[in-house]
């Protein structure tokens, strides 16, 4: 324990400055965002998974274990790249998190976001109850314009009847996804990313994987209804919340999409 002595007494005699503060005030920041984002992932697991890799080597080097020491010190070298590895969706997201303005259209209105919730949980138990299948991804900070590129663009007001209308069976826009942006649908008939997941249930089809795809990729909210079954489901941060009805799907959309306005407006 000398050595902790001796670096509390060095530390006493540090002189801290303003500009001091400031650095570890903003690596403090920077650490919480991306805890933030890694919160309830796999990533987050392999997160600790490091950490327990770091606290062991450095109390093999405290004891002397050579030979251990060594076989972490080289795999800690390594590491950097890593991370990159398993961590490249997550920080995707960080560095698009910090560009992204597309949320602001959600709440331009204090009205059209419980009136939006409200026409999409509509529509949705409506499609449920006629088993017609849809898939809705709607945009939250990250934004999805490659996803929209893949697709018709439409740039029409969101409603009820014209979400209605885009998934009826036959119609050249009902295969795939519809994309939306604050009040407006961006895109319908989009491809979006399909989970390589392998616990996913097998009974899941393509649009649920495709809803978790996205929803690994980026913090957007995606509502899918199944052909099948006529059952409601909504993906978020790569996990499936189901089955749903309007009033669950409406509460689940409205906790979501207000929590992340108002964590959005406290940073600001």
């Amino acid at each position: 324990m000398t050595w902790l002595v001796e670096f509390l007494r060095e530390l006493t005699h540090l002189q801290v400055g303003i500009a001091d503060l400031a650095d570890i005030v903003t690596v403090a920041l920077l650490v919480y965002l991306l805890l933030v984002l890694l919160r309830g992932t796999r990533a987050m697991q392999m997160l600790w998974g490091i950490l327990a890799i770091v606290v062991l080597y450095l109390g093999a080097s405290y004891l002397g274990l050579a030979t251990l020491s060594a076989i972490l010190r080289e795999f800690l070298f390594y590491l950097p790249f890593a991370i990159i590895v398993l961590f490249q969706q997550e920080i995707r997201r960080m560095l698009t998190a910090f560009g992204a303005t597309s949320w602001r259209h959600l709440f331009s209105s204090g009205d059209e976001g419980p009136v939006f919730i409200n026409e999409l949980s509509l529509a949705a138990g409506r499609l449920a109850s006629q088993r017609i299948g849809a898939l809705i991804a709607v945009e939250r900070r990250d934004s999805l314009e490659g996803w929209a590129d893949t697709g018709i663009r439409l740039d029409a007001r969101f409603s009820y009847d014209l979400l209605l209308n885009i998934f009826i069976p036959g119609t050249p826009l009902h295969d795939g996804a519809v994309i939306v942006r604050g009040d407006r649908i961006l895109a319908a008939s989009c491809f979006l990313p399909i989970t390589t997941r392998a616990e996913i249930s097998k009974e899941l089809g393509t649009r649920h994987r495709a809803a978790i795809g996205l929803s690994e990729e980026t913090d957007a909210l995606c509502v899918v209804v199944s052909e099948e079954t006529g059952t409601i489901s909504l993906a978020v941060e790569g996990q499936l919340l189901r089955p749903l009805d309007e009033t669950t799907l409406r509460n689940a959309l409205a906790e979501h999409l207000f929590q992340l306005g108002a964590g959005l407006e406290e940073m600001e």
